[in-house]
């Protein structure tokens, strides 16, 4: 099982990584045309933009630090699941209320006809998409840190022993 965990981790943070680069390429470039041009539908829609801008960033940092930087020993506080699942569950509320609230600021308007409400729908559409499979994503990895969690503590150890035995 820990061989698993070891490559599932892996998995999981590039799915997420991948998923995020689309996510902040297409906030980005919807928050500099709302700044240009200043043709956003409304300002919570922009505030929305600005929201997941900054949502992607953090996660894109959080996970690519997680994956490519950083190797705590398997020991070591910082590998633990309390880690994990603090960031984890900070990286989903971020998630939640950006996904939430742009879904709110549209508030479901977003058809084959929206073109005519709204300047650019195909990205808004996007954008909301995937900041939908990111929470989900997020979820996962959330539930599977968990999991692993309980099965460490009914083996003895607690939330800041290493999630590999």
């Amino acid at each position: 099982l820990d061989t698993h965990i070891r490559r599932g981790h892996n998995i999981a943070f590039s799915l997420i990584i991948f998923v995020d680069i689309i996510e902040f390429a297409i906030s980005t470039w919807l928050t500099s045309q709302f700044d240009v041009h200043h043709n956003y539908f409304s300002l919570a829609g922009r505030d929305c933009t600005h929201f997941l801008l900054f949502t992607s960033t953090w996660t894109l940092i959080y996970s690519s630090y997680r994956i490519f930087f950083f190797f705590p020993p398997p020991d070591s506080i910082l590998g633990s699941m309390a880690c994990h699942i603090f960031f984890l569950c900070l990286t989903w509320v971020f998630w939640a209320v950006s996904a939430a609230s742009l879904t709110a600021a549209l508030s479901g308007q977003l058809n084959r006809n929206a073109q005519s409400l709204f300047v650019y729908s195909g990205q808004l559409i996007a954008l909301d998409v995937f900041a939908w499979v990111i929470l989900v994503l997020v979820t996962f990895a959330i539930f599977v840190v968990h999991t692993r969690g309980i099965l460490a503590s009914s083996r003895g150890d607690g939330a800041r022993e290493p999630q590999i035995a």
